[in-house]
C-alpha cells in the first residue's frame, strides 16, 4: 500500500467534505446566494465613479475680472484648498462674477464633500467682502447624471398648436408622476418655458402719465398681496381673518387703478400691455425626427431623470416606462409624442445580458475542451464548478459594494479559464489515484490525491491573486474604473481553491471513475503532444551553444517587440472609444451672438447630418444644454446657459442595427460639419462619450506665465501650433473673443439739477431691462400658478430714445411727484467686456484643448507632434514656453506649458500600474520562493513573464489596436498565469526520479508530461479571452491574453529547460537542488 502522503489544509478539507451530508447542502447554498446576487445586484453600464464636484457662484456686481479675482476669488480659493479631500481647485472669473469649483478626491461621498464645503464656507464667511452677496453652493456627482431622459415634442402635423409653454406645463405634471416612483433622484426639465403674465410698460405712455416703473410695480404688488391676520370672534365662534386677495386674470390686472392725471383715472392697461407670454426663457429646444428630407423640426422639452445612489438602473428605468404608459392613457395627448433620447438601464441590462451569454458561452467551451482532452465526466464536475464559483464571486462583490457592470463581468470572463484550472488538477489527480488500484478506498484515494497537490495548488492560486490584487490600489479616476477586476477576479480564484478542494472531490466521488486511458496525462511520454513536444525540443536543448543561441534569439525577440512602440506600429492610448448610441456637437459661437443666431447655425448643422443613415434623432438645444452626462459633468457642460452656447444631441440606432461604430460615426460627423461655413471666432466640437474617466478635453495644454497678456499671446502661438498637426481638430482655447457691451453711468450735474436720487435712476434700469416679479395669480382648479412680471419683451430689449424717454421719479424735495426722463440723467458709452481669468489650484493659467482624430488618437503623440510645432515655430517677441509633462510648475515667472486632460490620468494610470506589476512580481517571487525553498530557482520560474509581451504586441499590431490601460492589466495578469505554468515545469523537474539520469532526459520528459496540462490550461484562459475580443473597450485585454498565453506557452517550455542545459548542463538535477 502506498504509503499515506501529508494532507495539509486541502486534504483536510477534502477529507471533512468529501462524504458530508453539508457538501450538497453548502453547494445548493451557494448557488441560491449566487442568484440572489445575481437578481439584487444593481445593473450598471459602466463603474461609477464618485467625482464630487462642488461649485461656488459670486456675484461681483460692478467688478472687473482682473479686480474680482483679488477681491472674490483668491479668498475663496484659500478657503476652499483647505478642505480636506479637495484634489484640485478651479476658478473661472468674469466682470461681475466667478465660479470656484472644489473637485475632490476619487472616492469621497457626495454627500460629505458638498457638507464640508458648507462649513467651511459659513465658517469663514468674514472673508467674503463687504457688498459681495452669499455665495451659492451648488453640488454635482455621478448620482446626478441622468439615466433616462424623456423628450416630449408634438407630432409634426401638430407642431403649430404646442408652444414651449404648453410642453413645459405638461412636462411639469410628468415630473411630478415620476418622482412618486421609488429611488428616483433629481428631476430637472431642459428647454422650460413656464408661462408668465406680462406687464410690459410703455415708456412713452408712462411718461404721458407722470407714472415711473416703481410706482407701477409697487400698485401691481400692492394689489396683489393677501395674507392671514388672525381670529375673529362671531357668536361664539372663532373664525379666520383674512386681508386682500391675489390677482386672478389679465382683465383684473389690467384695471388697476394706478394713479389720476388731470382728474382722470389710469390704469395699468392705459401705461403698459398685459398679456399671457409663451416666449418667457432666453433658450430654444426643439426635436428633430427623420422626414422625407432631412429632419422635420418641432419644440420640444426634455425631462432627465436621475436614480438615487445604490439603486437598478435596469429597475428604475422598467418602472419610468410603465409610469409613461400610464400617463400616455390619461394626460399626455394623441398629438404629442414622448421619446426616449436616453436609457442607460436599458443599455446597461442589455450589456449586462450580452456578458452573462459571453459568460456561459466560455463556460460550455472550456466544458467542451474538457470533455475532449480528459472526458466527460470529468467536464460535468466542471459544468457545475464554474457556475458555482462564479455564483459565489457575485455574491462576494454584492458584500463588497460592486455593481453589475461591463468591467465586473469582464473581470469573471477573463478569469473563468483560470479558476477552472484548480478543479482541473484535482480532478486529473483523484482519477490518476483511482487508476494505481493499491488497496486504498475510494474516498482515502481521492483525499490523498487533493493533499498532494494541495500546497502546490494553493501556491498557484496565490500567484495569479498576488498578480491581480496590486492593481486594487490604482490612484486617480481609473482606480474605481478598473478596480472590479482585481478585487472580483481575487475573489473568483479564492473561490475556485475552496470549491475545488470542497465540492469538486464530492462530484468526483459520485461522478468520477478511474481510468488511465489516453485521456489522462500518461507519464511514459504525454502522449502525441508529447511525441511533438520532444521532436521540437530536443535540437534546442541538444547542447549548450544551441540553448544559448535560442535564449538569445528569444531575448532578441522580446527586445525587438518594444519596436511596435517605437516606430507607432502599436500606439498607448488609455482606452479606445467604445460603441454607444449617442453623440454631440457643442456649438460656440462669438460671445455677443443671440440666441436665435445660435439656433439657426445648429439648424444648419443638423441638417448637414441628414445623409447619415445611423442618425435616427436630434435634440438642438441654444442657450441651454443637453441633459448632462459623465463627461458633462466634468466638463460642466450643465452651465452652458448663454445665448452663444448650444449643441446638438444625436441618437443613433442601436448597435445591432448598424454596421459602423459610433467613434466612425463621429469623424463622419466631423469631416461633414468641417464644410460649413461659420462665422469668425465660432468653434464646433463632436464629442464622443469617454470609454473610461473623463476629462475636460483629451488634448489639454495649460498655459502658465508671468501676467495675462504673456498668457494669452503664448496660448494663442500654441493653438496655431495645434493647427500645424493634421490630426488635431476641435480646437479652442478658455479666453476667446471679449464681448461688447453698453454701459450705463450717472450724470452728476443733471441729477443735481433735476433733484434726482441715485438708487431711482438704477431702479429704474433695473426694472426697465431686468424686470421684476411682483407676485403669482394663483389659479384654482389644480393649475400651477403663473408668476406677474413686470418685464419687456424681447423686442423691447433696446437702448433708444423711446427707452431713454422712461419717466424716473424726480422726488429728491418732500412732496415733489415730478418726473423726468431717463435719458437727461444718463450717459451712454459702448466698452468690451474683460478677459475671463481661469486659475487652477491657485495659479492663473489660460486653456488650449483640442481633440485628435485620425492618424493617431491617444493625446501622446499629438503631445509631441505640438511639442515638435512649438520647437520649429518663430515666436518673434512671444517667448517660447517650456514644456512640463506633469505636476504644475512652481516657478511661472516665465512661460511653461502643462499637458493635462487625457494625458493626465493615462501618467498616473500607466504609473500606478507600472508598480503594481512590480508589486505583483515582488510578491510572486516571496510564494515561488515559499514553495521551492530557493532564492535561485524562483528567477528561472519568473523567466517566462516578459515573453508575454512578444505575442502581445504582435497581437496588437496584428488587429490594429492600441496597446490600453485593458492590456496593461491583461500583461500584469499574465504574470500570474505564466508562472503557474512555469512551476508545474518546473516542480516537474526538480522532482523527477532517477537524479543520475541525463539532464537532457530529465527535461525532455518534464516537457513532454508537462506540455499538456500547461496546455490546457493556456487554452482554457484563452477560450474566455475570445469571447471578450469584440469588445472596444476591453479588446486590448483579450488580445493580451489570447497572444500573449501563445507565445509564453510555447515559450516557457522550451525557454525554461534552455536555461537549465545553459547554466547546469553540467550537474543533475539533484545536484543542482543542492547548489540552489
Amino acid at each position: 500500500m502506498t504509503p499515506q502522503p501529508s494532507r495539509g489544509i486541502a486534504g483536510a478539507l477534502t477529507a471533512a467534505f468529501i462524504t458530508s451530508p453539508l457538501t450538497p447542502l453548502a453547494l445548493v447554498a451557494a448557488v441560491l446566494m449566487g442568484i440572489v446576487a445575481l437578481i439584487t445586484l444593481p445593473r450598471e453600464e459602466e463603474p461609477q465613479i464618485s467625482v464630487p464636484m462642488v461649485d461656488i457662484h459670486l456675484r461681483a456686481d460692478g467688478l472687473s475680472a482682473e479686480d474680482a479675482v483679488k477681491l472674490v476669488t483668491e479668498p475663496l480659493e484659500t478657503i476652499v484648498k483647505s478642505i480636506p479631500g479637495v484634489e484640485h481647485v478651479y476658478s473661472q472669473t468674469h466682470d461681475d462674477g466667478a465660479l470656484v469649483t472644489a473637485r475632490f478626491e476619487v472616492g469621497t461621498s457626495s454627500d460629505a464633500a458638498i457638507v464640508r464645503v458648507h462649513e467651511k464656507v459659513r465658517a469663514n464667511i468674514d472673508r467674503i467682502p463687504t457688498g459681495i452677496p452669499e455665495p451659492l453652493i451648488v453640488g454635482r456627482g455621478i448620482d446626478d447624471v441622468a439615466i433616462k431622459v424623456l423628450t416630449i415634442a408634438p407630432k409634426p402635423e401638430a407642431s403649430d398648436r404646442w408652444s414651449p409653454a404648453d410642453l413645459t406645463r405638461l412636462a411639469h405634471e410628468v415630473q411630478v408622476a415620476v418622482a412618486a416612483l421609488p429611488d428616483i433622484g433629481l428631476t430637472y426639465i431642459v428647454g422650460e418655458t413656464p408661462e408668465e403674465i406680462r406687464i410690459r410698460p410703455d415708456p412713452e405712455r408712462l411718461a404721458q402719465a407722470g407714472l415711473t416703473l416703481q410706482a407701477l410695480a409697487a400698485k401691481v404688488e400692492g394689489a396683489n398681496r393677501s395674507f392671514s391676520v388672525g381670529l375673529l370672534r362671531e357668536d361664539g365662534r372663532q373664525i379666520g381673518l383674512t386681508a386682500g386677495k391675489t390677482l386672478a386674470d389679465l382683465t383684473e390686472i389690467g384695471n388697476l387703478l394706478v394713479t389720476t392725471r388731470d382728474g382722470r383715472p389710469v390704469y395699468v392697461r392705459d401705461v403698459a400691455d398685459v398679456t399671457l407670454a409663451t416666449d418667457t426663457a432666453q433658450a430654444r429646444v426643439f426635436q428633430m425626427d427623420r422626414a422625407a428630407a432631412g429632419f422635420s423640426r418641432v419644440p420640444a422639452v426634455s425631462l432627465a431623470i436621475a436614480k438615487r445612489p445604490g439603486a437598478n438602473a435596469v429597475t428604475i428605468g422598467e418602472e419610468i416606462g410603465h409610469a409613461l404608459e400610464r400617463l400616455e392613457a390619461s394626460i399626455i395627448p394623441e398629438d404629442l409624442t414622448v421619446h426616449v433620447t436616453r436609457d442607460y438601464g436599458e443599455t446597461a441590462n442589455e450589456k449586462a445580458n450580452e456578458l452573462l451569454f459571453h459568460l456561459g458561452l466560455a463556460t460550455l467551451s472550456i466544458v467542451a475542451l474538457v470533455w475532449v482532452a480528459i472526458g466527460w465526466r470529468e467536464a460535468l464536475v466542471v459544468l457545475v464548478v464554474i457556475p458555482v464559483t462564479i455564483l459565489l464571486t457575485l455574491f462576494a462583490a454584492r458584500v463588497m459594494g460592486y455593481t453589475l457592470n461591463r468591467v465586473s463581468l469582464f473581470a469573471l470572463i477573463f478569469s473563468i479559464g483560470i479558476l477552472v484550472d484548480d478543479a482541473i488538477v484535482v480532478i486529473e489527480n483523484i482519477a490518476r489515484h483511482w487508476g494505481m488500484h493499491d488497496g486504498r478506498s475510494r474516498r482515502e484515494a481521492a483525499i490523498d490525491a487533493v493533499g498532494e497537490v494541495g500546497n502546490p495548488t494553493i501556491i498557484a492560486t496565490l500567484t495569479v491573486v498576488a498578480a491581480l490584487l496590486p492593481m486594487l490600489f490604482v490612484s486617480g479616476m481609473m482606480g474605481p474604473y478598473m478596480s472590479p477586476i482585481p478585487a472580483n477576479a481575487s475573489a473568483a480564484m479564492v473561490f475556485s481553491f475552496f470549491v475545488a478542494v470542497m465540492i469538486t472531490p464530492w462530484l468526483m466521488f459520485r461522478l468520477g471513475k478511474a481510468h488511465g486511458g489516453a485521456g489522462h496525462l500518461d507519464a511514459a511520454g504525454g502522449g502525441a503532444l508529447g511525441r511533438i513536444y520532444r521532436a521540437v525540443a530536443r535540437p534546442v536543448l541538444a547542447s549548450r551553444t544551441r540553448s544559448w543561441v535560442f535564449l538569445i534569439a528569444v531575448l532578441a525577440m522580446t527586445v525587438g517587440s518594444m519596436g511596435f512602440f517605437y516606430t507607432t506600429a502599436v500606439t498607448v492610448k488609455l482606452l479606445p472609444f467604445d460603441n454607444k448610441s449617442e453623440l454631440a456637437v457643442v456649438l460656440d459661437m462669438p460671445r455677443g451672438t443671440s440666441v436665435e443666431e445660435t439656433d439657426r447655425t445648429l439648424a444648419d448643422l443638423a441638417a448637414k447630418l441628414a445623409g447619415i443613415p445611423e442618425i435616427t434623432a436630434i435634440q438642438s438645444h441654444a442657450g441651454t444644454a443637453a441633459p448632462f452626462n459623465f463627461n458633462g459633468l466634468v466638463r460642466h457642460y450643465y452651465l452652458r446657459a448663454d445665448p452663444h452656447m448650444g449643441d446638438l444631441q444625436v441618437n443613433l440606432t442601436p448597435k445591432a442595427d448598424r454596421d459602423r461604430e459610433s467613434h466612425a460615426i463621429a469623424l463622419d460627423i466631423r469631416a461633414r460639419l468641417s464644410a460649413l461655413a461659420l462665422p469668425e471666432g465660432a468653434v464646433v466640437k463632436v464629442v464622443e462619450p469617454p470609454p473610461g474617466p473623463p476629462v475636460m478635453a483629451t488634448l489639454l495644454a495649460e498655459i502658465y506665465g508671468p501676467d495675462a497678456e504673456t498668457r494669452r499671446s503664448v496660448a494663442t502661438k500654441v493653438r496655431e501650433a495645434f493647427g500645424t498637426v493634421p490630426y488635431i481638430v476641435d480646437t479652442d482655447d478658455s479666453f476667446g473673443t471679449p464681448a461688447p457691451r453698453v454701459r450705463l453711468t450717472l450724470d452728476d450735474a443733471n441729477l443735481d439739477f433735476h433733484k434726482v436720487e441715485q438708487g431711482d435712476v438704477f431702479d429704474t434700469i433695473g426694472l426697465l431691462y431686468g424686470g421684476k416679479t411682483v407676485g403669482y395669480s394663483h389659479r384654482s382648479g389644480g393649475r400651477e400658478p403663473i408668476a406677474i412680471r413686470l418685464v419687456p419683451s424681447k423686442a423691447d430689449r433696446v437702448l433708444d430714445e423711446r427707452a431713454l424717454a422712461t419717466p424716473v421719479p424726480a422726488n429728491l424735495l418732500p412732496g415733489d411727484r415730478s418726473v423726468v426722463e431717463l435719458g437727461d440723467v444718463m450717459n451712454v458709452t459702448s466698452e468690451t467686456a474683460s478677459f475671463p481669468i481661469f486659475r487652477h489650484n491657485g495659479k492663473a493659467a489660460e486653456m488650449v484643448t483640442a481633440e485628435l482624430a485620425g492618424a493617431f488618437e491617444a493625446p501622446l503623440y499629438g503631445q509631441i507632434a505640438v511639442g515638435r510645432a512649438i520647437a520649429d515655430a518663430d515666436w518673434g517677441d512671444v517667448p517660447k514656453p517650456r514644456i512640463v509633462q506633469h505636476g504644475q510648475p512652481e516657478d511661472t515667472s516665465t512661460p511653461a506649458l502643462l499637458w493635462d486632460g487625457e494625458w493626465d490620468v493615462t501618467w498616473v494610470t500607466f504609473r500606478d500600474m507600472g508598480a503594481a506589476f512590480g508589486v505583483a512580481l515582488i510578491g510572486i517571487y516571496i510564494l515561488v520562493v515559499v514553495q521551492f525553498g530557493s532564492f535561485k530557482l524562483p528567477l528561472v520560474v519568473l523567466t517566462p513573464v516578459p515573453l508575454t509581451l512578444i505575442g502581445i504586441l504582435f497581437g496588437h499590431w496584428l488587429f490594429g489596436a492600441p496597446f490600453s490601460a485593458t492590456s496593461m492589466i491583461g500583461f500584469i495578469a499574465l504574470a500570474g498565469i505564466t508562472v503557474r505554468n512555469s512551476i508545474l515545469l518546473a516542480d516537474f523537474i526538480r522532482h523527477s526520479q532517477g537524479h543520475n539520469r541525463p539532464l537532457l532526459d530529465v527535461l525532455l520528459e518534464a516537457g513532454s508530461i508537462r506540455f499538456k496540462p500547461i496546455l490546457l490550461t493556456a487554452l482554457a484562459a484563452m477560450i474566455g479571452a475570445v469571447t471578450i475580443l469584440t469588445d472596444p473597450i476591453f479588446q486590448g485585454l483579450a488580445i493580451s491574453l489570447l497572444f500573449g498565453l501563445f507565445s509564453s506557452t510555447i515559450l516557457t517550455v522550451l525557454v525554461i529547460p534552455a536555461i537549465y542545459v545553459t547554466f547546469r548542463s553540467d550537474r543533475s538535477p539533484a545536484r543542482q537542488d543542492a547548489a540552489a
